[in-house]
């Protein structure tokens, strides 16, 4: 199991360090266009190995694909993070030109690759990649909700005052501060809904910190968070490494799901050898599918710039 990172920075060398500590995977390349820091990324988390127990091959390159060719899985970190102040959408200038390069460039090197695009406006980014590759809708995948996803159950964990273990909830939506849909109706504390336990108004504060989860850490780090970002990749790296069938919330082409198509928008999939392996389509509320289909105008509307 070969995975590349294209892009050495912190959510690139965070997710790197999260997948060899996992140690499902036989290598990692590491790849970034600034001359040494790649290679310099990848010799510093092996000198982590022996004190971390892991024996995946971590390497670094400056800007040669062939060393990425044969990759089972690619991860697209690269490109501009935001600053404060700044929105995802802001930084589709400069960040299409490069996401556009990096996937053709992987796909050009390993065929059968499947692609997992973190670069932001993430929903655009997806979509851009699907149009420059041509490849099938189950090998490129966006990663948004799965940490939007994991910001909702640090949020509802704090409300209800409950281990994190006992918490779950899902963000469905765009990647983007307006456009996230958590599915607070949906979000429980050991299999009994949250709303047993907090009103309505507690919940609907839950949901608009939940929203802001980005911006906030982005104001208070003065750039993009990695932490957070680096785990979420590497979960779904490991669920379509491992086969495990896992259902994560991620940015899919859709083609009628959800009375959707056209777009790549965040939904429930179940995540295995194939990438994605089934989209699956869950009972929305009246209001529930409401935000969806407002959020999907926001990124189609995001998704027109591309052209512009």
């Amino acid at each position: 199991m070969k995975v590349t990172v294209v892009g050495a920075g912190a959510v690139g060398a965070s997710c790197a360090e999260y997948i060899a500590i996992k140690d499902f995977a036989s290598e990692v390349v590491l790849l970034d266009i600034k001359e040494g820091y790649a290679e310099g990324k990848a010799m510093d988390l092996m000198q982590t190995a022996s004190l971390n127990g892991f024996d995946t091959k971590i390497t670094g390159s400056t800007s040669d694909y062939s060393k990425t060719a044969g990759s089972d899985i690619a991860v697209i970190t690269s490109g501009i993070p935001r600053k404060p102040g700044m929105t995802r959408e802001e930084l589709i200038g400069i960040n299409a030109g490069i996401v556009k390069s990096v996937a053709t460039s992987l796909v050009e090197h390993s065929p059968n690759v499947i692609l997992i695009v973190v670069s932001n406006p993430m929903d655009t980014m997806t979509y851009l990649t699907h149009k420059v590759t041509g490849l099938p809708k189950n090998r490129i995948i966006g990663m948004g909700g799965a940490l939007d996803s994991a910001r909702f159950k640090y949020r509802l964990a704090e409300a209800l005052e409950a281990p994190i273990s006992d918490v779950d909830g899902m963000v469905i939506g765009g990647h983007s501060d307006k456009g996230m849909v958590p599915l607070t109706r949906l979000a429980t504390r050991n299999s009994v809904p949250a709303s047993e336990f907090l009103s309505e108004e507690r919940l609907q504060q839950v949901l608009e910190d939940t929203k802001v989860g980005g911006a906030t850490l982005t104001k208070l780090l003065g750039t993009s968070a990695w932490y957070a970002p680096g785990a979420a990749v590497s979960g779904l790296v490991q669920a379509i490494a491992c086969d495990q069938k896992k259902i994560f919330p991620c940015s899919t082409l859709l083609d009628g799901e959800y009375g959707l198509s056209d777009l790549c928008i965040g939904v429930p999939v179940v995540l295995g050898s194939n990438g994605i392996e089934k989209i699956v389509e869950i009972n929305l509320s009246d209001a529930e599918r409401a935000h969806l289909e407002e959020s999907a105008a926001g990124v189609k509307k995001t998704n027109s710039l591309l052209d512009a």
